[in-house]
């Protein structure tokens, strides 16, 4: 595992939006997967920049999320589809086309998991996972439970996310209750993963994750296991980490 400290979130995001870039610059067509939650908007907004001086070129690039909430209509703004469209893709090149999202609108989930595990194979797995961790170490949507979870599967959300992401809506009641998700087994095929982590309330988690025991109690922790790990994280979120 690769650690490289930023002094803030504005420095977490152009480091993060370095390693991304170089991945589409030194592979055209590469397939990217991204995440969604407060932590990438800075990277996705210094990709723009980037993009809009003509320094990056998004035409060939693929992309797959980690995850959709369940039920909710696409065009929703708090939906994932929305989300990667008003922070990225409406801002740069991508080919309509090559946008893929687990589709949370598919009344039967068992057929929207496997129609996603389906297009992620069909594009040759992931180059580069872009990742953010929740307070209870969920990576993508999949929760603290007693396995790891391999493929994209319906997931019911925590309490505990569920409050997390309520500051995106109205009220709790809005929050959905359920989210396809790819799996931790499809996350740790990707070639290469960046996670991004910002601020003093991630910095136990951050420990957990990357210091502690490996445990699907903890699912980021499994990123112990990946052989090519870059962790960003801002000095705030790296006050436990060893020195």
């Amino acid at each position: 595992m690769k650690i490289i400290r930023a002094k803030d979130y504005a420095d977490m995001s152009r480091k993060a939006a370095n390693i991304i870039s170089a991945q589409v610059i030194m592979k055209p067509n590469c397939v990217l997967g991204l995440a969604t939650g407060g932590t990438p908007v800075g990277a996705y907004a210094q990709l723009v920049d980037w993009y809009n001086k003509g320094d990056i070129d998004f035409s060939e690039v693929t992309t797959v999320n980690l995850d959709e909430y369940r039920g909710l209509p696409k065009e929703h703004p708090e939906s994932y589809w929305s989300f990667m469209h008003r922070n990225l893709f409406d801002k740069v090149n991508i080919d309509p086309a090559k946008i893929n999202l687990p589709d949370g609108t598919n009344p039967d989930a068992e057929d929207a998991c496997a129609k996603y595990n389906q297009i992620i194979h069909a594009v040759g797995g992931i180059d580069l996972q872009l990742l953010g961790i929740g307070h209870d170490g969920h990576i993508g949507f999949n929760e603290p439970c007693d396995h790891f979870p391999v493929m994209t599967h319906e997931v019911q959300l925590t309490d505990m996310t569920r409050e997390a992401n309520k500051r995106f809506f109205s009220s709790i009641d809005e929050v959905p209750t359920a989210a396809v998700t790819m799996g931790v087994g499809t996350v740790m095929a990707a070639r290469k993963i960046v996670m991004v982590i910002t601020g003093a309330d991630k910095a136990d988690i951050l420990y957990k994750v990357f210091f502690g025991p490996v445990t699907p109690e903890v699912p980021g922790s499994i990123l112990q296991f990946h052989p090519d790990v870059t962790l960003i994280c801002d000095e705030a979120a790296a006050a436990r980490m060893p020195q």
